[in-house]
Parts: C-alpha cells; structure tokens; sequence
C-alpha cells in the first residue's frame, strides 16, 4: 500500500507526517511524535493503558490506524501539565498515593480527564464503574479512587 499524509492536532500542535496505511495510533503518537506517555499493554484495546483523547473522547489508539485520525484533535497525557505545573488530577493521584508502576496511570487520567467533565461529583460507585475499562495490576484501586475524591474536591473514604 502506498504511504499516505496526515494531518493531526495532537496537543494542540499541528502534526503533518506521512505514515504508512497500517501504522496503529499508539505508535504514531510514540515513534513519530514522541509521546511516550501513551503506553502499549495489551494491544487489543481491553487494559485501556493506550487511552487518550481524540477530539475530546476517550479511545484506545492500539486499536486504531494513524490515517484515521486525518483532521482530527488528540490529547495525550503530556497534555496534562508539566512538573511545576500539574493537573488537578495528577496532583490527586500523588497526594493519594495513586501511583504503583505507572504504567497504566496515562490511560486512567485521559478516562478520567473526559468522565470528569460530564461527572464533575462522582460517587464511589460511578467512580469505579468509570475505571472499569483501564486495568491496573498493582492497586486493589481504592487510591485511584480516592485521589478522584480528592480531585473533585470530596473527601477520600477513609479520610479523617
């Protein structure tokens, strides 16, 4: 198949590249970008760790082609803020003690980034429901969850 040019906006920067018709978005974004915030786990779109935002909503870019995502916006969670200068989410996710190994972290706040804006007061059980499609081997989830309270300015279960 022939090459084919794209034009994305990815983190509000315009991207024009030409990219091979079979070329996933996950590996757009990390080999020809550079975002390696955006993880590959599974490569089946079931661990969500891929997720981020294309033209606002959550998807999983392992399941997606490059081409597709011609004259379109994408997030990733370089997105988000800097190290002097977090998202709300990222610092709930530190004070909470949120974080293990990481890896599955950027596809839970991308989630959490799109939920949060239609959910703005979540309940403990929405919150899990929401997280229901991104794994996370190391946590039981109660932190990711917490630091989401945390986030919307609600108290962690558990909090004194």
């Amino acid at each position: 198949m022939e090459n084919r040019t794209i034009s994305v906006t990815v983190n509000n920067l315009p991207q024009i590249h030409t990219v091979e018709p079979r070329l996933l978005l996950s590996d757009f974004l990390r080999h020809t970008c550079g975002l390696t915030g955006t993880h590959v786990g599974c490569e089946q779109g079931a661990c969500g760790a891929c997720t981020i935002l294309f033209d606002g909503e959550p998807v999983r870019s392992c399941i997606m082609l490059a081409v597709q995502a011609n004259g379109h916006t994408i997030e990733t969670v370089e997105s988000l803020g800097t190290p002097d200068n977090l998202h709300p989410l990222q610092t709930a996710f530190h004070d909470a003690h949120a974080l293990q190994c990481g890896y599955c972290t950027a596809g839970i706040l991308m989630t959490l980034k799109a939920w949060l804006v239609e959910n703005p007061k979540p309940t403990e059980r929405e919150i899990r429901e929401a997280l229901s499609g991104n794994l996370c081997r190391c946590t039981g989830y109660q932190h990711i969850v917490n630091a989401v309270l945390l986030a919307t300015g609600q108290s962690p279960l558990g909090a004194k």
